[in-house]
């Protein structure tokens, strides 16, 4: 499962236009680097920020990320662990609350949907809990194992910061006790203190 979504995710990187990689008006700096993410032996590789969504649609926030106003940033390694940001710049501070209530209720949502249209297949989901910083920021677990498949797991950090909210998806191969929820907390701290730029 991780395997493929990392293939997607390289794909997507290749195949950023011109225009998308156009100047971004939020900037950079508001944005996490490789160094940022959860350690890796091959360390990482970014491209990014380029403005609007992947073209791979964001597993368990298929529809509730907006086109629009959005811009992102892919992570991926040599091996089988890949990421993403993305940072949404809303009309205020009420629209970028109820974006990040809805990003919640998803990633909440996430296995339990995600089992309902693959029958047969196991899937498990943990939260773990707030973040300080910003206007707060909140951790999730997902694992999925499609029958006779690999099986991945994705940490998701959701915030926001006044008018601006960002979702950190970390994937890989594995389970829910693979997850470096250690690292990854300190990564959506770090993505919080940014994201005012």
């Amino acid at each position: 499962m991780a395997g493929s979504l990392t293939a997607a995710c390289l794909m997507a990187v290749s195949s950023v236009s011109t225009a998308q990689a156009a100047a971004d008006p939020i900037g950079e700096e508001a944005f996490i680097t490789g160094g940022d993410m959860p350690s890796h032996p091959d360390g990482w590789y970014s491209h990014g920020p380029v403005q609007g969504l992947p073209e791979v649609p964001v597993f368990c926030f298929e529809d509730e990320l907006p086109a629009e106003d959005s811009w992102h940033t892919s992570f991926w390694t040599e091996m089988d662990t890949s990421g993403l940001q993305v940072v949404v710049e809303t009309g205020d501070a009420a629209e970028a609350a109820a974006l990040v209530g809805a990003l919640n209720e998803a990633a909440a949502d996430c296995a339990a949907d995600w089992l309902r249209e693959n029958p047969g297949s196991t899937a498990a989901w943990d939260d773990y809990g707030t973040v300080e910083g910003a206007d707060g920021g909140h951790i999730y677990g997902v694992h999925v194992a499609p029958p006779e498949s690999g099986t991945g797991v994705s940490l998701f950090g959701i915030g926001q910061d006044g008018t601006r909210v960002t979702l950190i998806d970390w994937r890989q191969m594995g389970n829910l006790e693979h997850a470096p929820v250690g690292e990854f907390t300190t990564t959506l701290t770090t993505a919080l203190g940014k994201l005012g730029a």
